[in-house]
């Protein structure tokens, strides 16, 4: 999505090239169509795929802005990993066929310049992103309606998804010809249960961020993307392709099945209370990731918190033990390379927030992250659920 541009950082920013946008707006108005190729495409490499095992796949997820595209980050960096990147976009229902075209086509080598978000982290082609929400799109019509819960737990079955999905992961395991998959997705926060279902070995990784500051950055993250696309009206729907509503003009919150709940967040964001309506969601994600924490052990047992502050502050040992909850084995020098990227963000006070915004915040939010067992600040850097 990012390309040269204008010297004004946000109209770079949101900038869709021509190709990109009429290429991805015809796979998506088109899915059933894509989804039968890429089936075809799957015959077509049954024998290769036959050997191809998925086993033990590692899933980020948290809502947005808790740290999770710095964890992606990190574990891509495991040669045993593999991950979604920037270039196969927009061609996801067939990646075999569509890498093996950029294999054959001419590339410039694109320099590395700073997401849409704008904040710090730099990107080119083959960076890690989270895409595979496009799958689950084309097999969950009105996954992302505010109105319609959108859990999906151990008693989902979607035989065609679950086959299809499967078959993907083994092409991307193909093409970048890793032993495990990675994957990046805020919104299967409410999908822990269904995708445990689907692989009982995989294995969960969700940061938590310090209330203040994660709203601060959500409240910044929305006023930016509701700029980039009134500038550039192509980034909406490009947006809305790709699976992402977290923020901009069309904000959807997740429905984790409280729809009075949920409806009194959108009616706050509504009027103007960005704040309040921003401490409630805080509180409402978390709590229904506790409630399904307590109710399920096997999960507790896959799934991995992380206080993204304290992660951040004692990097070495916190990356160690990243990579020991996901059974992955990692030398010395690789270690002590990840740990340096890794600085913990200045914690001032956000100047956004008035005494009376703090205490809000912390009046909404404060019995969410208690039941998550976040409310201390001497919390280890990374504990397992509710152990």
């Amino acid at each position: 999505m990012v390309t040269d541009g204008p010297a004004d950082e946000l109209a770079r920013s949101f900038q869709v090239d021509t190709w990109v946008h009429l290429l991805g707006g015809f796979v998506s108005r088109n899915t059933g169509f894509w989804k039968w190729i890429g089936n075809r495409e799957t015959a077509m490499l049954a024998d290769a795929l036959q050997s191809i095992q998925i086993r033990q796949p590692v899933y980020v997820t948290s809502l947005a802005r808790s740290g999770s595209t710095l964890l992606l980050e990190i574990l891509n960096r495991h040669p045993n990993l593999s991950a979604h990147c920037y270039r196969d976009y927009p061609m996801l229902f067939t990646p075999y066929l569509w890498n093996r075209y950029l294999a054959r086509t001419p590339q410039s080598n694109a320099r590395a310049v700073e997401r849409t978000h704008g904040d710090g982290i730099f990107i080119t082609p083959e960076s890690p992103e989270a895409f595979e929400e496009i799958l689950w799109m084309a097999f969950f019509p009105g996954l992302h309606d505010p109105l319609i819960p959108s859990v999906l737990d151990a008693r989902t079955a979607h035989p065609d998804f679950e086959i299809f999905y499967k078959d993907h992961i083994r092409k991307l395991l193909l093409i970048r010809g890793g032993q495990r998959y990675l994957a990046k997705g805020n919104y299967n926060i409410t999908r822990l249960a269904y995708l445990l279902k689907i692989f009982e070995d995989a294995r969960f990784v969700i940061p938590v961020r310090e209330p203040i500051w994660h709203i601060a950055s959500l409240i910044r993250q929305h006023r930016r993307f509701c700029a980039g696309q009134q500038a550039h009206p192509r980034a909406l729907p490009h947006l809305q392709r790709v699976g992402h509503f977290e923020f901009g003009l069309d904000r959807r919150p997740i429905n984790t099945g409280n729809t009075e709940r949920l409806a009194h967040i959108i009616e706050l964001w509504n009027h103007g209370a960005e704040v309040e309506g921003w401490a409630h969601y805080w509180a409402y994600i978390h709590d229904h990731l506790a409630d399904r924490l307590a109710a399920d052990q096997q999960l507790q047992s896959a799934v991995m918190l992380i206080r993204y502050e304290n992660f951040c502050q004692t990097a070495r040992e916190s990356v160690g033990a990243l990579f020991d909850h996901c059974g992955l084995a990692v030398d010395e020098t690789l270690l002590d390379e990840l740990a340096a990227t890794i600085r913990l963000p200045a914690l001032k006070r956000p100047a956004m927030f008035s005494d009376d915004d703090l205490a809000t915040i912390e009046r909404l939010t404060a019995a969410s992250a208690n039941s998550l067992g976040l409310g201390s600040a001497a919390l280890p850097q990374a504990v397992h659920a509710m152990k």
